[in-house]
């Protein structure tokens, strides 16, 4: 029988007795690890044996100890010696920085590095923190009320833990660009998935991309990158010992501001010109987006004699926005890398990434047997406090609730705010609302001011396979004296919402833009036409019925077939009332660039097909949803319309074509590329009204 393993915990601090956070351990020889939490506490979980533990931290030096684990629980405790750096009597009379030639060394061999590993897995233990430092006492004017903070674990001021997630994930990647994230188990203070995406911070690329780019679409520039020197200067601060290998300590400076780069300190392995760890930080005078600082922390370590990988990462984040102040931390462990994993050929498919069905239910046992970096007292509490308070709201959704709770409707949210109301009870949920009407006002020459009630009402059982929707909107021009309404009935799929399959029906009366991509924005209209004299919005109105069913697949492609019917009415200006440009006159509703074109009062039924794909779609599986992942490929589109003639009194015969390319590429340095490039025409005109042809926004 097997002797049963233990932990060995412990605690690291310099040798004043100041605590290390996320100090890094390894078990040497044996591809496992783990790191310190914010109080420098650890622990690591491991068979009975002898093995030597090492301890190390940036800009101190590394430390080894001899340990014995048993079935008993082992305390090993480090104290670490700030880092003494050598400067040799050669490097001293060099007449050049030597940092200039180790970092040409670096650079040089970047792209072995960076190509050395065709294949590996590894397992992450990934883990986000951010916190609350302060709130404001008042935002956008309004005070903010702290009343109620305490009931989500927020002190007075507002100081608390806003998320708290801890996941295990299993990594699998193939060179170029194939890669697997299986997400074993996960859980977020309070409900939810939580982090389950290690985030790979590559500084042996030239572009370095942090958080998918999404802090700056441009990414950084590495210190290693090939033009790094036109980015950065370079100087270097000494050496030291770790074993028989020399690592050299470089401060890195960027030379410029507003270009996105880093600063910080780089060590570069002497001899090798391989990475060792690296301390590096970026903020908004470096082109940092959404947030004020990022610090990111890496210790590389070998997994063969001639490979390392990162062992541990932590990113660092803090932001004031609008006096919100709030920090985070996110932390990566890789533990057990194998660089001959064999993958087999159907390991790798259109999902990215996919969470285990039993992802949230492990118990403290288990996360105790596979965290690497222990609980503080905080996160703990927290766990349970925001568990309890999850369970609690849970509980009470699922008995008979009503958002009314007994309160009239007031005026003030009928004309402003709108109105909202749910209810749900154990045999699924309704929702009600209706749009404030006075932010719904427009004014145009053809209405005069248009005054229009918008109300949504859905219905969400908790049994069978679909979800109702129902809108309906009612409209009033005060100058032509019109009354519309119109409404749309939706079915909806419950399973793939990302596949956004559904059944529509609608009919009514409408006014409608010639153009049937609706480019001009009401609000705006509004303005230029009170305020410069431009009436750009060309309407008319319409009787129609129409019935449209979407789909989406999960290869890329998506289809929208539809067949409508209109009663097409022509409208006029009933007014020229402009507070601008007194001496301009208001065109006729009538699209400009078609002035030749008469537009009659007709009917029309029309029927169109789009069939759209975009190749290399991939995808992130929850266990009870599907979420698709951007594609590095343009999406293609086909559409095709035919009006047809001669039923229910329909006057319009065409078929028309268009094709379509689209994309946005992010060229990194060279910003963002947006395009959408079309090309068609009619097969047949024998009939087109102006609704029918293609316009140019």
């Amino acid at each position: 029988m097997a002797a049963k393993a233990g932990y060995v915990t412990g605690k690291v601090t310099d040798n004043k007795g100041n605590i290390l956070p996320y100090a890094s351990l390894a078990v040497k020889g044996t591809g496992k690890g783990t790191v310190a939490g914010s109080t420098g506490n650890f622990s690591i979980y491991l068979e009975p044996g002898n093995y030597v533990l090492v301890c190390q931290y940036v800009g101190f030096q590394t430390q080894e100890k001899n340990i014995t684990v048993t079935s008993q629980n082992l305390v090993v405790d480090f104290s670490l010696s700030v880092q003494e750096f050598q400067m040799s009597e050669v490097i001293i009379r060099r007449g050049e920085d030597p940092a200039i030639e180790i970092m040409k060394q670096a650079i040089r061999r970047r792209e072995h590095f960076n190509n050395q590993v065709d294949s590996f897995s590894v397992d992450v233990y990934v883990k986000g923190l951010m916190r609350s430092r302060e709130i404001p006492e008042k935002f956008m004017g309004q005070k903010v009320d702290k009343s109620d903070m305490e009931k989500s674990g927020f002190d007075a001021l507002g100081r608390g833990i806003l998320l708290l997630s801890e996941s295990q994930t299993k990594v699998s990647y193939v060179k170029p660009d194939r890669i697997k994230y299986q997400v074993l188990s996960s859980r977020q203070s309070g409900g939810g998935y939580g982090i389950g995406f290690p985030f790979f911070i590559n500084f042996y690329t030239n572009n370095v991309t942090v958080f998918n780019n999404n802090l700056n679409p441009r990414g950084f520039i590495s210190p290693v990158a090939d033009n790094a020197f036109h980015y950065y200067k370079f100087h270097y601060e000494g050496n030291f010992f770790e074993g028989s290998k020399m690592i050299d300590r470089i401060k890195v400076t960027p030379r410029r501001k507003n270009e996105p780069l880093f600063e910080g300190y780089i060590m570069i392995v002497d001899e090798e010109w391989r990475i060792h760890s690296l301390e590096l930080t970026t903020t908004k005078s470096y082109q940092l987006d959404l947030i004020d600082t990022l610090r990111i922390t890496q210790i590389h370590s070998p997994v063969t004699p001639d490979i390392w990988r990162t062992q541990n990462q932590v990113v660092y984040l803090a932001a004031n926005t609008f006096g919100f102040e709030w920090t985070g931390n996110f932390l990566n462990v890789y533990n057990n890398y194998d660089l001959d994993p064999g993958f087999n050929k159907k390991h790798f498919g259109r999902t990215v990434m996919s969470y285990d069905t039993a992802y949230n239910k492990r118990d403290s046992v288990y996360w105790n047997s596979i965290r690497p970096v222990p609980l503080e007292a905080e996160e703990r509490r927290d766990f349970i406090f925001r568990d309890s308070l999850y369970k609690s709201i849970r509980d009470s959704i699922s008995r008979k609730q009503d958002s009314s709770g007994g309160k009239s409707v007031k005026l003030k949210d009928v004309l402003i705010g709108g109105v909202n109301r749910y209810h749900s009870s154990e045999s699924g949920s309704t929702h009600y609302r209706l749009s404030g009407l006075i932010p719904s006002l427009e004014y145009n020459t053809v209405e005069g001011l248009a005054i229009q009630g918008i109300q949504q009402f859905s219905v969400n059982p908790n049994k069978g396979r679909h979800n109702f929707e129902l809108n309906a909107t009612a409209r009033y021009g005060w100058n032509n004296e019109h009354f519309n309404a119109f409404g749309s009935f939706y079915i909806r799929s419950k399973s793939n919402e990302y596949r956004n399959r559904f059944l529509m029906l609608s009919g009514g009366k409408r006014v409608s833009q010639f153009n049937h991509e609706n480019p001009i924005d009401p609000l705006t209209n509004t303005a230029y036409t009170l305020f410069y004299k431009r009436n750009y919005m060309k309407i008319y109105e319409n009787w129609f019925a129409a019935v449209a069913y979407n789909n989406r697949l999960e290869n890329g492609i998506r289809f929208n077939v539809s067949a409508s019917w209109e009663d097409r009415l022509p409208l006029v200006n009933t007014t020229d009332y402009s507070m601008g440009k007194k001496g301009r006159v208001f065109l006729p509703n009538h699209p400009y660039e078609l002035a030749s074109v008469p537009f009659y009062h007709h009917q029309a039924l029309v029927t169109a097909a789009v069939i759209s794909f975009q190749p290399g779609q991939r995808y992130i599986r929850l266990p009870d949803n599907t979420v698709p992942l951007e594609s590095k490929y343009p999406t293609f589109e086909l559409e095709y319309t035919k009006g047809i003639h001669g039923i229910l009194g329909s006057d319009v015969d065409f078929d028309k074509w268009k094709f379509s390319v689209s994309d946005d590429l992010n060229l990194r340095m060279g910003g963002t590329f947006r395009y959408h490039l079309s090309v068609g025409g009619f097969l047949n005109a024998h009939m087109a009204g102006i609704p029918d042809y293609q316009h140019f926004n």
